[in-house]
């Protein structure tokens, strides 16, 4: 496809439409009436244009797992859902806890070409919580590692969790904990409480990952260093970083899109798809989520991308693997859950799944405005557009999504990742050349 295109009438966050062009992978202009020989034009009327969406907490599973989700695949599915970034979790095998794995990683995504895969180191050494892997090492190898977790597995010794506080503040980064207390959680199978009770499954509870969140701020507070909660859930936890934040402690927060949408009652169906860590919680929860995401208290929507193959899923409650797929249902849930609600504008959705994701993240080119001279990294959006989620909307090569056959507003139709077509007329393209 031509280097250069000219957008048509995109409404820039949900604002005046405007003509934006792209040259050379960078917008070299915004306006009315603008005009470029050989460009591609685009026509966007109707459509939302966004800043190309930053996914925090993404499962791309390579190496180790490619039975679940590839580089490739993964980055694939991010492009259809509107992403230009994503941050790639280290629970891969081996472990991304050394220079090597996550170079490696890097220069997988490059070649793939379809969004940037930044890759988040492991706190500890194969992810046991025993010892610091090679932080330092990876904050100055090629990729540049700035974020760092252990998720799937919370990183419960304190001592541990203060050391690694301590070490990323020398090169500004941040640890993102898994709030999850293993004792409290041993054998649970979805929230406790009443729906629990009920099925005979057993309970994980709120104070699991509420207590591990209070700990983990006072740690960052007595340190001085930054400290993200992943996937956090609960109005106990909505609560605490709120008052963290109050106090001027340096910690932010992520809530998923099936958190800000789905209940503990879809537990009673034994569908697998629904099982997730940190489980699906009560009413009450979700809307103090949804809340906390409209004034602030959390951060960002990260959508913990968990691809599964499908006997993973395709068996009994208790043998099923946690985890769904997110990436290319991200948008349309949040507009369900916080825009047509009323929560959130566009402007809010530009900030939640693209600025601050990159800000946190250290990625300075990411969730830029689009603006002249910022990289033209960008997606386009109908927000008009009301259907069912379906398997042929899933580009990655799993299918546990927990919204097939669910009505969601919205369709991403174009994704352009530093000026290069990803998604065009709402088809992936095969492949993506520079």
């Amino acid at each position: 496809m031509s280097a250069a295109f000219l957008v048509r009438g995109a409404r820039i966050q949900g604002g005046d439409a405007a003509d934006i062009l792209i040259e050379d992978g960078v917008i070299t202009g915004v306006g009315t009436g603008l005009a470029r020989a050989g460009a591609a034009e685009v026509d966007a009327d109707g459509l939302l244009a966004l800043p190309g969406l930053v996914d925090l907490h993404t499962h791309l599973r390579e190496p180790g797992y490619e039975a679940s989700e590839t580089i490739l695949t993964g980055s694939r599915a991010a492009a259809a859902g509107g992403y230009t970034t994503v941050f790639a979790m280290p629970n891969t095998s081996p472990v991304a806890d050394t220079a090597g794995v996550v170079e490696q990683e890097l220069a997988l995504g490059e070649a793939a070409g379809y969004v940037h895969v930044q890759p988040i180191g492991a706190v500890t050494v194969g992810q046991k919580g025993e010892r610091l892997a090679e932080l330092g090492a990876m904050a100055s190898s090629r990729a540049r590692v700035r974020v760092f977790s252990d998720d799937g597995s919370c990183v419960f010794d304190p001592l541990i969790m203060r050391r690694a506080l301590e070490y990323v503040k020398s090169f500004d980064g941040v640890v993102a904990q898994h709030a999850q207390d293993p004792r409290l959680t041993e054998g649970a199978q979805m929230n406790e409480g009443t729906v629990s009770a009920e099925l005979g499954l057993a309970g994980w509870p709120a104070v699991a990952e509420e207590s591990i969140i209070a700990r983990d701020v006072l740690l960052a507070e007595h340190v001085g260093s930054r400290l993200h909660v992943c996937h956090l859930s609960t109005a106990g936890s909505v609560d605490i970083i709120r008052w963290a934040k109050k106090r001027g402690i340096a910690v932010t927060a992520e809530v998923t899109p099936h958190h800000l949408l789905l209940t503990e009652e879809l537990v009673r169906g034994y569908d697998a798809r629904y099982k997730v860590n940190p489980p699906l919680r009560r009413d009450e929860d979700v809307l103090a989520v949804r809340e906390g995401l409209a004034d602030g208290t959390i951060d960002i929507v990260a959508t913990d991308h968990a691809p599964h193959p499908a006997e993973a899923k395709s068996c009994e409650w208790q043998a099923a693997a946690n985890g769904m797929v997110g990436l290319e249902s991200a948008l349309r849930v949040v507009q369900q859950a916080m825009v047509d609600t009323g929560l959130l504008g566009w402007d809010d959705v530009a900030r939640v799944m693209s600025g601050a994701p990159a800000r946190i993240g250290r990625l300075d080119a990411a969730g830029t405005a689009l603006e002249v001279g910022a990289p033209a990294s960008l997606t386009l959006y109908d927000p008009e557009l009301v259907r069912p989620f379906t398997t042929a909307d899933l580009r990655g090569r799993s299918v546990n999504s927990p919204y097939l056959d669910r009505e969601l507003p919205g369709e991403v139709r174009w994704t352009f990742f530093r000026g290069r077509a990803t998604v065009a007329d709402g088809a992936v393209v095969p492949e993506v050349t520079a």
